[in-house]
């Protein structure tokens, strides 16, 4: 049984770090998990004869991880699957925090501007797991790494708000009951990805995307104080529960 091979805590770490890697090069993940498990079984009949993990993997475990990687298929029908799962996300983080201010009014510049900041987001994110899964880097490397990734779309957003402030192109306006029941689905698609992906990410950036400028907006703060605000609550919070988790997981394993 795959849950009875015991490894060295450096087999596991690679072990973990390919799994990472062939995921994020857009492998299907039932081939993922058979390569994983023929690998354990291999790294686990190694340390049993004493031999280190080099003789099962060579000297370079990134060009192990590309010779297995060139070896399997790219799953186009799952990544489509997660890319379309991910755009729909982007447009409930910028639905959820528009429905709060008011009924529904968007520019064909901003449908685009998140169609294209989502992608980058995605291949950004893609790459930087990539690459963690290669080195051997510190805890506080990699959230060092990820963490510019993760706050890069909040500044795009912001680049866009303004951007659509100065470009003028035709608008599409939602009427308030519109407004509402799209809020509604929206609010039902986050919960329902939420329990699908076992996590509280999704719903706590959502949160810090949403609720920090509607509150603050409430307020009699100068505008531009509230940007600032706004911009410290929602990276800030963001990256603290993303700290909290990493050294959570740190801990559990």
């Amino acid at each position: 049984m795959k849950n009875e091979i015991k490894l060295s805590e450096q087999s596991k770490t690679f072990i973990e770090n390919l799994r990472v890697y062939l995921f994020s090069s857009g492998k299907n993940s039932d081939e993922i998990e058979e390569i994983i498990q023929e690998l354990e079984n291999h790294l686990h009949e190694a340390e049993k004869r004493g031999k280190p993990i080099e003789k099962i993997i060579g000297k370079s475990p990134k060009e192990y991880m590309e010779t297995i990687s060139n070896e399997m298929a790219i799953d186009y029908r799952n990544w489509f699957k997660y890319i379309f799962l991910i755009i729909i996300g982007s447009f409930s983080i910028t639905i959820i925090r528009d429905v709060l201010e008011g009924e529904l009014s968007y520019s064909i510049l901003e449908i685009i501007g998140n169609l294209v900041i989502t992608a980058i987001f995605f291949f950004s994110v893609l790459k930087g797991f990539k690459y963690i899964s290669t080195m051997k880097q510190s805890n506080w490397k990699q959230i060092g790494i990820l963490l510019p990734i993760v706050m890069l779309p909040g500044a795009l957003f912001f680049g866009l708000i303004f951007l659509n402030r100065t470009v003028d192109t035709p608008i599409i306006n939602f009427g308030n009951t519109a407004s509402v029941i799209i809020g509604i689905i929206t609010v039902l698609f986050i919960i329902g990805m939420s329990l699908w992906a076992k996590t509280w990410i999704l719903i706590v950036v959502v949160a810090f995307i949403s609720l920090p400028g509607y509150l603050l907006s409430q307020t009699s703060l100068p505008y531009e104080t509230q940007l600032i605000l706004e911009s410290v609550i929602m990276f800030g919070g963001i990256g603290i529960y993303l700290l909290i988790v990493t050294l959570l997981e740190k801990k559990k394993a």
